[in-house]
Formats: C-alpha cells, structure tokens, sequence
C-alpha cells in the first residue's frame, strides 16, 4: 500500500458530490471546501479507499467522530512547514 493517497482538487458540482473516491488509485475534494467540512470530506473519502468493505453510513459515522476529535484537538489546515518524519520514518 502507498504511504499517501493522491488527492486532486477540482469543482465537483456536476457530479453532486463533495468528494470522490476513484478506486483505489486517487480521491477528488471539491475545491470550495473549507476548514471542518473540508476535513470531514477529506477523511470520508480516505476510509473509502483504506476500508472499502465499510458501509457508505459507516464511512459517515467514522469520518465525522474522526473530523470531530481532530478539530477539538485544534487540527487546522496550514502551509507546508518542515516536520518531524512520522512513525514509518517518511515525511
């Protein structure tokens, strides 16, 4: 499995979705999305792609108690800044 999923940014308004999980390859997030939703949409379309056994309601469930305890923990989405490598030793 990859260390990261490939996230694209663009309008989604056709399709009527916020994000989109493509397979295993990619996920698209409505470029308009800002902070909490942005972050919930975010992780809803991740769990699709790392749990694809999950319900579409599962995927809802764990991606806003996800969104919710982040947020409370003051995640925010910032500028690339350097950062200490994560537990597999990447970056």
């Amino acid at each position: 499995m990859a260390k990261s999923i490939k996230v694209r940014y663009g309008k989604l308004g056709k399709q009527k979705a916020w994000g989109i999980a493509h397979g295993d390859e990619f996920i698209e997030i409505d470029e308009r999305l800002k902070g909490k939703k942005h972050l919930e949409i975010l992780l809803h379309e991740c769990l699709h792609i790392l749990l694809p056994q999950l319900s579409e309601e599962e995927v809802i469930k764990y991606s806003i108690i996800l969104t919710n305890t982040l947020w409370k923990e003051r995640y925010r989405r910032i500028e690339d800044l350097p950062h200490p490598p994560l537990q597999d030793g990447s970056k």
